[in-house]
């Protein structure tokens, strides 16, 4: 059976303007296309003030002037794991050059030790492919940290329709490698 056809001036606009809103013509101004999953929280497309330390760019150097060491910085966020546990490991490292620092972290059996670990690694292949450091093993940690970051709400369901409330604390451990 057909649908019915609804008739009148309020029918035909809505019509009209349905015809009007299309996705494909709201989305011909720009290149995104209808199946993309794109993130819409804020957080995850924000770089962080730490992140763009990386983009500064320097005047160029006089010929007398000593040589710029080439600086890193790198972080990784939203870590569930305690920052007070991972300070302790972050001031290990801190000064060591970054084969010292990657063995001292391969034989700590801590939870933190492998997210740090993972850090240098992404950092260090960082370095080598965007900022023109020739070897990799020329960097050392000249300052790291944890901090604290998001605080992450979740429920926990009970019987008879009752619920808790509970938070997650993530945090975010930054780093700055610098080139000998």
């Amino acid at each position: 059976m057909a649908a019915p056809v609804v008739v009148g001036a309020g029918a035909a606009w809505a019509r009209s303007l349905l015809s009007w809103a299309r996705p494909e013509r709201l989305l011909a101004s720009c290149s995104i296309s209808l199946l993309s999953n794109i993130q819409t929280r804020t957080y995850l497309q924000n770089v962080g003030r730490w992140e763009k330390k990386n983009r500064m760019v320097y005047p160029p150097q006089l010929p007398g002037e000593p040589r710029r060491p080439a600086e890193i910085f790198h972080c990784r966020r939203d870590i569930k794991y305690s920052k007070d546990k991972m300070w302790y490991l972050a001031k290990l490292i801190k000064g060591m050059s970054i084969d010292q620092a990657l063995a001292q972290l391969e034989f700590n059996d801590k939870k933190g030790a492998k997210v740090i670990k993972e850090v240098l690694l992404e950092a260090q292949e960082m370095a080598v492919r965007n900022h023109n450091v020739e070897f990799k093993s020329n960097l050392y940690i000249a300052d790291s940290f944890s901090g604290k970051g998001h605080y992450l709400k979740r429920i926990r369901y009970h019987g008879r329709e009752m619920l808790f409330v509970f938070g997650l604390e993530c945090f975010m451990i930054n780093g700055e490698l610098l080139k000998w």
